[in-house]
């Protein structure tokens, strides 16, 4: 049976600087990177507006969660006093934020995070 399926997708970027911890190589030490996030949600019903939703309150609730990391130093946030700071844990913060920000809007089924750590390598997290 086939299925019907819209997405939408947006995002943005922040700068913040991280180091791994129990990790052997050059990211053990402090650094930084311009990161980019995308987000896809998707549904098989559209809202009473014919979308799945508008673009703008999505950016508006992204943009809400990456001023939380933007130009801090990761591993200070509480999230990452037990959770290493890699892409993929990045991924799964923002998710949670998103997930618990986008409750009201019954008609969203699935949410998929993607955090660029540089331009050619990219981690993300959904679930399913």
């Amino acid at each position: 049976m086939k299925v019907n399926k819209f997405e939408v997708y947006v995002e943005n970027s922040f700068s913040a600087a991280h180091h791994l911890k129990l990790y052997k190589g050059k990211c053990e030490n402090l650094h930084g990177h311009n990161w980019k996030v995308g987000v896809i949600v998707s549904s098989t019903k559209l809202n009473t507006q014919q979308m799945v939703i508008d673009f703008v309150k999505l950016k508006k609730v992204l943009n809400k969660i990456l001023y939380q990391l933007d130009h801090k130093y990761l591993n200070n946030l509480p999230f990452f006093k037990n959770n290493q700071p890699t892409a993929e844990n990045i991924a799964k913060f923002i998710y949670e934020k998103l997930k618990e920000k986008l409750l009201k809007y019954k008609n969203i089924q699935k949410i998929k995070v993607i955090v660029w750590e540089t331009p050619t390598q990219y981690a993300s997290y959904e679930e399913e």
